[in-house]
């Protein structure tokens, strides 16, 4: 059968002479366009007629599941070129950046899944600060745990995604944490810290808390700034001061308000909105429950 080279028309994208451009020759007649989960992308495209696609680069890790046809599919990457029979329920995964060239002999239909690097990165704790977590490259694949979610998220996409985005998400995190389980290459022992948090990313943390109690702080910048994943960093703080990161901030809030409170120039309603409380109600409702005495009532016992 003769095989024509296209010019593509799409919704997933791949790099070719510096320009994105769609990957496959015909328009998907399922998407998550509409829906949009953040980092992920899911793609119906159906009766894709035979054809060849030139070299380009994948700027997304990209899995395809065949859902119909049986296609003899050749590929060359890196000079290196293979082929196969695909069947329905064949996959191949590409990793981001993979550069490759492809051609199939048949018409085929299929799903094709497109993940952010970060997205897969940051399935794993102990790979959550890195950008990228790199994934194996296959080409004729059965996994059928992959294709049972990607099916599970064609169905919520033709059920009209009656839970809006969350479903999609939290489908789109269990394929990232598997691909980076069971697919992901071999890395480095997570590093750990024997004595539990080094004194240096410590204080560095606290410091930054102590300098910063007046705006609402977040468990990832903190993790940030440690190095760490937020739960491994929410972990070793626990260990290193008794508290979870959330009760330490309001601790420290309250021994500051403590402290402020002996200078009379300062409202209870000034205390309270130097320490970022939104108003004088929600300061004393909190400085009671931690003290056991109103602003008021503390300042007077002094």
């Amino acid at each position: 059968m003769a095989v024509e080279t296209f010019s593509s028309v799409g919704l997933v994208e791949v790099i070719r002479e510096g320009r994105r451009v769609p990957l496959l020759p015909v328009q998907s007649t399922l998407s998550n366009t509409r829906v949009r989960w953040d980092g992920i992308t899911l793609s119906l495209f159906s009766n894709v007629p035979a054809c060849e696609i030139p070299d380009h680069d994948h700027p997304t890790h990209l899995v395809s599941l065949l859902t119909s046809g049986s296609p003899t599919f050749e590929w060359c990457v890196g000079g290196r070129t293979g082929r196969a029979l695909h069947v329905p329920g064949h996959l191949y995964m590409l990793p981001v950046g993979t550069r490759d060239r492809v051609r199939w002999d048949a018409p085929t239909s299929r799903l094709v899944l497109t993940l952010e690097p970060k997205v897969i990165a940051n399935a794993l704790e102990e790979t959550a600060n890195r950008d990228n977590l790199e994934l194996q490259q296959h080409w004729t694949l059965r996994d059928r745990h992959i294709a049972a979610l990607m099916q599970a998220l064609r169905a919520d996409l033709e059920d009209g995604s009656p839970a809006g985005p969350l479903y999609g998400e939290s489908v789109g995190l269990a394929i990232a944490v598997y691909l980076a389980r069971r697919y992901a290459v071999p890395m480095q022992k997570p590093r750990t810290y024997k004595g539990g948090m080094p004194e240096h990313r410590f204080r560095l943390v606290v410091d930054f808390i102590q300098a910063h109690l007046d705006r609402d702080l977040r468990l990832t910048d903190l993790a940030r700034l440690a190095g760490m994943s937020p739960h491994y960093f929410a972990q070793l703080f626990r260990d290193r001061t008794g508290h979870s990161p959330h009760q330490y901030v309001l601790t420290q809030r309250i021994e500051r308000a403590k402290r402020l409170l002996r200078n009379h120039t300062l409202s209870a309603l000034d205390v309270g909105l130097l320490l970022g409380f939104a108003d004088a109600s929600h300061f004393s409702k909190v400085f009671s429950r931690a003290v056991g005495a109103t602003p008021s009532r503390y300042r007077a016992n002094l």
